[in-house]
Formats: C-alpha cells, sequence, structure tokens
C-alpha cells in the first residue's frame, strides 16, 4: 500500500492549456460589443400625450391626433375635431393612405414633429407599430436610392376617447 501512495506523490499536476479559449473570447467579446449598439439603434422613444392647457388667452395650436378604432384610423387636431376617417380596405387598415394624408398635413404644418396616437383597448400590437412607421416617416425614392422623408417623429401613445352614440 505505501508503494501505491508513492506513486501518488510523484506524479506531476497536468498542465492546464488555455490558449484555444482565450482565442475564443478574444473573437466573441468584440462581436458581443457590435452587436449591443446596433440592437440600440432599433428602439423607438415614445411619450404620453400632452394634458391641454386653456390658461394662455392665444388660439390653441395644431395638435395631430391619429386614432385606430376597430374599423378605421382617424386623423384630426385636438382643438378642431376630426380632419379625415380612413376606413378599412379589404379587412386591413390604410397605411398608405395615412401617410399620403400626414404628408399633406406636414406641408401645411412643416414645423410640427409631434403627433398623439391613440388606440382602442383591442387594437393588436402589429397595428400599432404599423401606425407609428406611417406617422413618423415615409419612403421615397430619389436617383435609385430609398430614402425616408420625416413627418411626425415625436410619436406619443395614449387610449382613444370612446365613441358616443354607439
Amino acid at each position: 500500500m505505501s508503494h501505491r501512495r508513492a506513486a501518488r506523490r510523484n506524479k506531476e499536476a497536468e498542465e492546464l492549456n488555455i490558449t484555444t479559449f482565450m482565442n475564443l473570447m478574444v473573437i466573441l467579446v468584440p462581436f458581443l460589443l457590435i452587436t449591443a449598439v446596433f440592437s440600440r439603434l432599433a428602439i423607438v422613444e415614445l411619450d404620453l400625450p400632452l394634458a391641454q392647457s386653456e390658461a394662455s388667452g392665444k388660439p390653441p395650436e395644431f395638435s395631430l391626433e391619429v386614432i385606430v378604432r376597430r374599423d378605421s384610423i382617424e386623423v384630426g387636431d385636438r382643438n378642431r375635431g376630426s380632419l379625415t376617417v380612413l376606413p378599412k380596405l379589404n379587412n386591413e387598415y390604410d397605411y398608405a393612405g395615412l401617410t399620403n394624408y400626414l404628408k399633406r398635413v406636414k406641408i401645411t404644418y412643416p414645423d410640427r414633429l409631434d403627433a398623439a396616437l391613440l388606440l382602442e383597448p383591442d387594437v393588436e400590437y402589429d397595428v400599432l407599430v404599423q401606425v407609428i412607421d406611417a406617422t413618423r416617416s415615409y419612403p421615397e425614392v430619389v436617383a435609385g436610392d430609398v430614402i425616408y422623408g420625416e413627418l411626425f417623429p415625436e410619436v406619443s401613445i395614449g387610449d382613444a376617447p370612446v365613441l358616443t352614440g354607439n
């Protein structure tokens, strides 16, 4: 038995080779840092609609509202009421019609950047994202390249007013 103990003591510790692990880390860490930067660019900041102030004596400013209902999209001014209603076409919301109408609104109010997006409770998330995209910018082909024109990039989200008389 003493012979076995002596043999165990004389064995040298095995060398740990971590070269391949270090090579993996050298490649993996920069890759993760680069992808983390690009994923941050996809974030859209949204705000809550501002409360209407009645205190000043001047006429109320234009305040764009896009209201998404089950059967239509309404575009209006918070202070003056509805400007247009875009009903669903073939059971689909008219995003192109919304963008085209908002282009005309932008011509009238070129300095406005904000829009309030108001949704009924049962509106799907995908509809929300597509309406935000249609409200923020529009694609345009210039010299063979697609560029995006700015409409109303500062979008705030809230609940749609309840329709009365239904």
